[in-house]
């Protein structure tokens, strides 16, 4: 077999680190993306985050020639209105919000608003206010339940084994305070053989006493009695409470108090106001330490209706300000070789950065603005007017991949009048209709939560009732996938919602 020269021809896609960064500013979220932009800016001296450098259309490079690529304003919130062409006021950010106001006129009519007056602020502006001592804001971190049952155990006098008995309790305890794993996976926690369940007991009923009461139980039953234990003497109706929590748990959770009042031959009245001090009791005494802390989104973008149209702007702040270093840049024509070549190169990397904020902006607000037109009934009229929606129409219509909308959409926050969404709330899968159509997913939801929410609550609505009402109205649902969509709310079944009403 002799060797030969075979030519071919074919396409190979390369992403080039420029498109690299891109593509990650682009899936960020925008706190995520204030830290990236604070990280590159201290490993590049051309960049200065507060925005306040050099305007590339004053830079010089080294051989005298000017640069004609302006630096883009990152948090621009120019209104723009669908089918208009951006780009009039995109030098006027840095424009008072009053001026801008009176500039738009008292025609907007009463329903718009202004993303400043709706606490939308910049981020890493530098921005100042008069009370600022110079020390930041910060919460006390949040003490966990284990921590919390620990600083107790330390104040008790206990000796060195049944202290080592409380930790090894302390460390089985769960989120919610019980003991799911009983007590002998504590005792083989220990590794102590001498050690017996009766003193792992005694010193489990210690820390039940603790706060919060209840904690370290083995069932719901138990946690309910150690917190009326804990309760005054004189407490009204507290022994009859404790008598219904030890016999009649089920009959209780049924609500059924004529049978519990049969039972312990106690007059209703009494048995009701003893299921009433029944329900302040807590069945979860541990979730309230064990609480994650809540978190608070900034959204991305503002959708606000002018003139009978609805309108969308980038959040002021949308993106932190980028900027040239006044100082570097003019070091570029003294330096020498090598530093020369740094310098350039830096100062092409932090043109490439600021080209890609742009990019995002100007994505986010085209994936914004095309949301809005597919939805614009949601606006109007409610989630139950929401229309199936998937990427691929978005994508097609503003003429990107499905996997850059996918990106667009991830962790970005729409505030519109109905509510602060995601942008991956607009899109759902579609429920066919007796017309041929089709009803978005969230548009059933939603009417099921408002079938719940007007049905009797003595006779509340099966998943077949709601199934059946829902096909009366044109569309077209099983009775299991109204079983999925009601436990996707966290709507109890219809025999629970009895026994709560």
């Amino acid at each position: 077999m002799k060797p030969g020269l075979q030519l071919r021809l074919h396409q190979q896609l390369t992403l080039t680190p420029q498109l690299q960064q891109a593509i990650r500013l682009l899936q960020l979220s925008r706190l995520e993306l204030e830290t990236e932009l604070r990280e590159l800016a201290e490993s590049n001296p051309l960049l200065e985050l507060d925005g306040e450098g050099v305007d590339e259309s004053e830079l010089e490079t080294a051989d005298g020639a000017a640069t004609e690529v302006a630096a883009p304003a990152a948090n621009t919130t120019d209104n723009v209105e669908f089918g208009e062409t951006r780009g009039d006021g995109a030098g006027q950010d840095d424009r008072g919000a009053d001026e801008r106001r009176d500039e738009r006129g008292d025609d907007r009519g009463t329903d718009a608003w202004d993303g400043e007056e709706f606490g939308a602020t910049s981020y890493g502006n530098g921005a100042s206010h008069d009370d600022d001592d110079g020390f930041e804001a910060q919460d006390a971190a949040p003490v966990s339940l284990h921590e919390h049952l620990l600083h107790q155990v330390n104040l008790l006098n206990l000796s060195p084994r049944d202290r080592a008995i409380a930790l090894a309790l302390i460390d089985a305890v769960d989120e919610d305070g019980y003991l799911r794993e009983g007590l002998a996976s504590v005792q083989a926690a220990l590794r102590e053989p001498t050690v017996g369940l009766d003193e792992i007991e005694a010193v489990r009923h210690r820390l039940q006493q603790l706060d919060p009461s209840g904690v370290a139980s083995l069932d719901l039953r138990e946690c309910l009695s150690a917190q009326l234990r804990g309760l005054a003497p004189d407490t009204e109706h507290l022994h009859l409470a404790q008598a219904m929590i030890a016999e009649h748990l089920e009959a209780l959770a049924k609500r059924d108090f004529a049978r519990i009042a049969r039972s312990l031959q106690a007059p209703p009245e009494a048995v009701a106001e003893a299921a009433a001090l029944i329900r302040t009791l807590d069945p979860h005494p541990g979730a309230v330490l064990g609480a994650a802390p809540v978190e608070y989104v900034a959204p991305d973008a503002y959708v606000l209706r002018e003139q009978g149209r609805w309108r969308v702007r980038l959040a002021a702040g949308n993106q932190p300000k980028l900027g040239l270093n006044r100082h570097y840049c003019g070091l570029i024509a003294r330096a020498r070789r090598e530093d020369a070549a740094y310098l350039k190169g830096q100062l092409q990397e932090a043109r490439w950065l600021i080209k890609s904020l742009q990019a995002r902006a100007d994505t986010l607000l085209r994936v914004a603005e095309a949301i809005v037109r597919q939805q614009s009934a949601f606006l109007d009229f409610g989630p139950e007017a929401m229309r199936p929606l998937v990427l691929r129409e978005i994508a097609e219509e503003v003429g990107m991949h499905e996997s850059t909308i996918s990106r667009v959409t991830t962790r970005k926050y729409l505030h519109t009048p109905r509510g602060t969404f995601e942008f991956k709330y607009f899109f759902s899968s579609g429920v066919s209709t007796d017309d041929g159509g089709a009803a978005s997913a969230t548009a059933v939801q939603a009417l099921i939560r408002k079938l719940v929410g007007d049905e009797n609550p003595r006779r509340p609505l099966s998943d077949q009732a709601l199934a059946t009402e829902l096909n009366q109205r044109g569309i077209q649902v099983a009775r299991r996938t109204v079983a999925k969509y009601r436990e996707a709310l966290r709507i109890p079944s219809s025999s629970e919602r009895q026994r709560a009403g």
